[in-house]
């Protein structure tokens, strides 16, 4: 899957990297109609322990499928937005059709 990661106010990281698309891949591969993804992280100050902001766009057919989620790392945050993301294509795929 095509996935395209943006920093808020931070900087690259190539294993945040290698640790969302190793997981976005294994979507991919339990739902072979995605086309691409859009992560982006982003560290909000105010909130103490947690901050650590991930949110992630899925495309496919059909409206785009998002979520987010704040947690207390960016790996963490990473994990449970995929989590939520799996919910949502596991309902989105009961209710595809095939012709």
């Amino acid at each position: 899957m095509d996935a395209r990661f943006q920093y808020v106010k931070l900087d690259r990281s190539e294993s945040l990297e290698e640790f969302t698309q190793k997981k976005l891949d294994k979507l991919e591969n339990r739902y072979d109609w995605l086309i691409s993804a859009e992560v982006k992280f982003k560290k909000h100050e105010p909130e103490e322990p947690k901050g650590y902001i991930c949110n992630i766009n899925l495309s496919g057919p059909g409206p785009l499928v998002f979520a987010e989620s704040n947690e207390e790392s960016f790996e963490a945050a990473a994990a449970e937005t995929i989590k939520d993301l799996e919910k949502q294509l596991e309902k989105r795929k009961g209710q595809m059709k095939a012709y």
